[in-house]
């Protein structure tokens, strides 16, 4: 029969265990509630198209009224408003005309942000009691209505990725770093082709441009398989918890798949710029949708950073592991000595 001291052991040895799942699910609370609990726009770069001084006057009240929710601003043209919206630097455009006023949006950029633009301008054309034209510049795929797909191809990348990290890191303990790092690349490889067919030929979230959205996908996969090997050699069983914050808690809340840092709290805006599930999804909306323009490079940059932070972790975790058997094989023929000397 067990013991009262064996079954405080036990409890410990449970409850110590049940801290991650814990930890998990307070982690998950706050990140998703703290993102999108209250979508409320601040900053929404919108504008008003006109020279006249009526166009002037309208922006300036717009902006009196909505205060911090938006930055108005005015342009020449219909032409000068699409270059904007194509290089992603303004969410609508507003044309007041008398009869037939018109919004251009980019519903590929954002679908939300479109919506919470047309619901400003909606209210000046109500008040004039005139309807609203609404033209989307950059529409999205028919797959992909809500221009949320791409998000779930990244939660699909992110996952396959980081669950391969666990079987990696203890069915291939006895490995060596090098080799560890060879099948975490394959393993990659072989995430982003589920990512990218499902997305592509299976469910035509994607409907052009699947070589590049292959790449990107194994550019993304293989950063977070990366740093997750490296990371395992230091944190052991709490990598998976480490790498929940990192790819999940941190990364879906920021990445504007479903809503952009103008519709955030402002932690979210400010890892929107840096964190690799952004990087990917804003890639590859500028691949698909905006030629390649809209801050395509930088977003490469912060997606091939992210690799070479994994490279330099996995650099660290062999060394140490390096170092760690030396120091076994120095206490083995030490005891082995030992041994030898007391015969």
């Amino acid at each position: 029969m067990t013991t009262t001291p064996e079954l405080r052991r036990h409890l410990r040895h449970l409850a110590v265990h049940l801290l991650t799942p814990l930890l998990m699910c307070l982690g998950m609370a706050l990140a998703y509630q703290g993102a999108f609990h209250q979508p409320t726009p601040h900053h929404l770069r919108v504008a008003v198209v006109g020279t006249s001084p009526q166009a002037h006057q309208l922006a300036e009240t717009v902006q009196a009224k909505a205060g911090s929710a938006l930055e108005v601003s005015t342009l020449p043209d219909r032409p000068a408003a699409e270059q904007r919206l194509h290089d992603r630097t303004l969410v609508a455009a507003f044309t007041p005309d008398p009869a037939h006023p018109e919004l251009l949006v980019a519903t590929a950029g954002s679908d939300t942000d479109a919506v919470a633009a047309e619901r400003v301008f909606r209210t000046v054309t109500d008040h004039q009691g005139v309807p609203l034209a609404v033209t989307d510049t950059a529409p999205l795929a028919a797959g992909d209505p809500t221009g949320q797909g791409l998000f779930f191809l990244l939660v699909a990348l992110s996952i396959g990725s980081y669950g391969s990290v666990a079987v990696i890191g203890t069915a291939g303990a006895v490995l060596g770093m090098r080799v560890r790092a060879l099948v975490g690349l394959a393993t990659s490889l072989v995430v982003s082709l589920i990512g990218t067919v499902t997305a592509g030929p299976v469910f035509h979230v994607v409907d052009h441009g699947l070589a590049a959205v292959w790449a990107l996908s194994w550019l993304y996969s293989a950063g977070i398989v990366l740093v997750g090997i490296g990371l395992h050699t230091f944190l052991k069983r709490w990598t998976t918890l480490a790498l929940m914050v990192l790819f999940v808690m941190l990364n879906f809340t920021s990445s504007g798949g479903i809503y952009r840092p103008d519709l955030q709290p402002g932690l979210f805006g400010a890892l929107h710029q840096v964190w690799n599930g952004a990087g990917f999804l804003e890639a590859t909306r500028s691949v698909l949708y905006f030629d390649g323009a809209a801050g395509l490079a930088g977003r490469l940059v912060s997606l091939a950073l992210w690799l070479m932070l994994g490279l330099a972790l996995l650099l660290a975790a062999a060394a140490h592991e390096w170092r760690h058997a030396v120091v076994q094989v120095d206490a083995a023929a030490a005891s082995e000595e030992e041994e030898t000397v007391a015969v």
